[in-house]
């Protein structure tokens, strides 16, 4: 395994470094990838790097996806418009605080309101 040892100043990386392109533009056809994992361990090389080509679907997207995709877009769109209406928020929050402690309770306030309209969007969708 490759040992990369970091410039002053830069503890770790995390995330994509280079992303490749959408067709027609300039990149890379490539994607680095840098983790930093965070676990107690001996050892303290904890970054790694790497490298995954750009890739191309091979099957065409079936009805199942694209019902699976739009039912997701529209919870998603459902939760944000929640967080915005001011006749919820005291509410959502109330019972979020009272739920989130219990077993099987949402630890986030987003997937808390992610459960409530996906059980919303089910009911009214069957």
């Amino acid at each position: 395994m490759a040992y990369v040892d970091w410039s002053a100043g830069i503890d770790s990386v995390s995330g994509a470094l280079a992303k490749p392109g959408k067709s027609g533009q300039h990149s890379c056809d490539k994607m680095l990838l840098g983790t930093h994992r965070v676990a107690a361990t001996l050892s303290n090389h904890c970054n790694r790097l790497y490298m995954r080509k750009k890739t191309r679907r091979s099957t065409p997207v079936t009805a199942e996806e694209t019902a699976h995709r739009s039912k997701f877009g529209a919870i998603c769109a459902a939760v944000a418009a929640r967080r915005k209406d001011l006749s919820k928020i005291t509410q959502d929050n109330t019972n979020f605080k009272a739920q989130k402690d219990d077993a099987n309770g949402y630890k986030t306030m987003r997937s808390y309101l992610f459960h409530l309209e996906k059980v919303a969007w089910e009911q009214a969708n069957g």
